[in-house]
């Protein structure tokens, strides 16, 4: 289908993006890859007046590891990331994750920013990002603010993140942890019918630290807090991981769709999530 008319804006700073915002109010959005928004545009499920593209804001591009500390700006793609050597040494689960959205044109083109900033429940690096601690860096009117990624999600398709405010970065502490992302999906390229994420400390053979995310099985990413709990202080066998394996199935909220029924989901989840511990254990 063809989008309905809309006023097309290309800004080269995130102040003069911001202030399209601010202007437009809720008639506006911004595009990065576009993978996301052009879809809904062109079967008429959004109205927007005008489009703001952000890829001629060079601010936002680009990976720094620097201090200890990640810094990816929003329109940084996948294929930047898979590509990134040291990125890859110091959170490995990005580029895990990466090579497992879509194909390789759309992670040509899509980016880490309008993956986590759009609220989809079945994008692939919220889990990540919250399993990681990230906080996310939102530009609007009264400057920049901080939200972490465990905080950013509502409910589907809406996020902490004010209409006229545009996320431009995102930053984590590199963790000492295994850490892995483990995707169960129909098709080559398809969304998960379900996936965990899972960041493991480990200290004299014993977990020191531990967080879990899954993707795609309620309305937003769930960072599963007494699952990590679960983990904490075992040696991350068998027993821990059906501990926390049962304590992620309370957090969770699975629906039946064409992806399964609901108990498929589950034994999904489940086996998701024990291939993920004991990938994260075996790394760390």
């Amino acid at each position: 289908m063809i989008p309905a008319a809309f006023e097309y804006h290309r800004p080269d700073s995130v102040e003069a993006a911001v202030e399209l915002m601010e202007k437009f109010g809720e008639q506006a959005r911004v595009v990065a890859g576009g993978h996301s928004l052009v879809p809904m545009m062109k079967m008429r499920m959004t109205d927007i007046g005008h489009l703001v593209d952000l890829q001629a804001i060079g601010a936002l591009k680009g990976i720094a590891v620097e201090g200890g500390a990640v810094t990816l700006g929003a329109l940084t793609t996948q294929h930047e990331i898979i590509g990134h050597s040291v990125l890859a040494k110091v959170a490995p689960i990005l580029r895990e994750t990466a090579l497992q959205i879509a194909d390789p044109q759309v992670r040509y083109m899509g980016t880490i920013g309008g993956n986590v900033a759009n609220g989809d429940p079945g994008n692939d690096m919220p889990a990540g990002m919250q399993c990681l601690d990230a906080p996310y860096l939102l530009a609007g009117p009264d400057g920049v603010r901080e939200v972490a990624a465990r905080d950013f999600y509502e409910a589907a398709y809406f996020t902490a993140r004010a209409e006229n405010e545009i996320l431009t970065a995102i930053r984590f502490s590199t963790p000492d942890a295994g850490q892995a992302y483990v995707k169960q999906k129909r098709k080559i390229g398809d969304y998960a019918t379900a996936a965990a994420a899972v960041v493991l400390g480990k200290k004299g053979g014993v977990c020191s630290s531990a967080s879990v995310a899954m993707t795609n099985l309620s309305d937003t990413p769930v960072w599963c807090e007494a699952a990590g709990e679960a983990l904490a202080g075992t040696d991350c066998g068998a027993g821990a991981a059906n501990t926390a394996v049962a304590a992620m199935q309370e957090a969770i909220n699975p629906q039946e769709d064409n992806k399964g029924p609901v108990d498929f989901k589950r034994h999904a989840a489940a086996t998701m999530l024990r291939r993920a511990i004991a990938s994260a254990w075996s790394r760390a």
